[in-house]
């Protein structure tokens, strides 16, 4: 019975506070809060963020390149978010991560960045946070959470709970909210729908889509190994996502394959990029050899 009533008090408040429709993927969204209420969040949580990824690296041709590469993305996202303060910050850190958070701030870490070698795989990273900035996966997550825990409550009051009452034991507590664990870690499903985005800007800035390919690939021959990087802990199950994307690019995206107008520039990342990786100071290192 407590159960019966717990889900029409979640179907409740659902159906008043309404759904949106996102502009950028199409799909129906239950959002509780602003994009200016998120967007607050993420500019009180990124300063934190980035000290305890060590501040921003020190050499300002990487922080430009990878800013100058986060802006071509950035032209071609929906009207919708044109406004957006896009701000692309490269972190001094060794941790092969990246992540984004709301209200335009997307960050890779030094670590990651060290595992690329061309400009699409890293317009793939960068696109793919875009893509979660732009599918409000935050705001979706937080609705959600916020939407169980006041569920709950007007569960706890239909059953004349209390706060001794056993009721009160099926009320899920959602536990900082505002925490960064909880910001940067989303479903499989929002995970894939992220790469659908970066794919989608990434060819509109005409790169080859193989990039995220790549990308992908990397992760998941790291995720069968020993070492776990940290990326898979809030990207989980890359061999699925490695599928949908390939899918993706076989039907939606074949038109790039093979088709000069999409590249995966390894010169500019190699001229751009490559010489200042691992540099904890402003002037280059000695020039690495090139990946393949």
């Amino acid at each position: 019975m407590r159960r019966i009533l717990f889900s029409v008090a979640l179907i409740g408040l659902a159906g008043l506070s309404g759904c949106t429709s996102n502009p950028s993927t199409g799909r129906e969204q239950l959002l509780l809060v602003s994009p200016q209420e998120t967007q607050q969040m993420g500019q009180q949580a990124a300063p934190e963020l980035i000290k305890q990824y060590g501040g921003e690296v020190r050499s300002p041709q990487l922080r430009d390149y990878v800013t100058q590469v986060g802006m071509r993305l950035a032209k071609v996202v929906e009207p919708e978010y044109k406004n957006v303060k896009w701000q692309f910050t490269t972190l001094e850190s060794d941790q092969v991560n990246a992540f984004s958070l709301p209200g335009g701030h997307v960050f890779i870490c030094l670590g990651l960045l060290d595992k690329l070698h061309d400009e699409a795989q890293l317009a793939a990273v960068l696109g793919h946070e875009m893509g979660h900035v732009t599918a409000r996966h935050v705001d979706e997550r937080i609705s959600q959470a916020t939407l169980i825990e006041q569920g709950g409550k007007v569960a706890s009051s239909v059953v004349g709970g209390g706060s001794n009452s056993s009721s009160s034991q099926l009320i899920p507590l959602v536990v900082g909210l505002g925490g960064q664990g909880y910001l940067l870690k989303f479903s499989r499903d929002q995970e894939t729908e992220a790469d659908m985005q970066g794919l989608k800007y990434m060819t509109r800035a005409n790169y080859d889509p193989q990039g995220m390919v790549e990308v992908m690939q990397v992760l998941a021959a790291a995720s069968n190994g020993s070492r776990q990087w940290e990326i898979l802990a809030t990207h989980p199950d890359p061999q699925h996502r490695l599928e949908a994307v390939q899918k993706k690019i076989n039907g939606e995206y074949r038109n790039t394959q093979n088709n000069p107008k999409y590249q995966l520039y390894p010169d500019r990342f190699e001229r751009q990029a490559a010489p200042y990786l691992g540099a904890s100071s402003d002037a280059p290192p000695p020039r690495r050899a090139p990946k393949r």
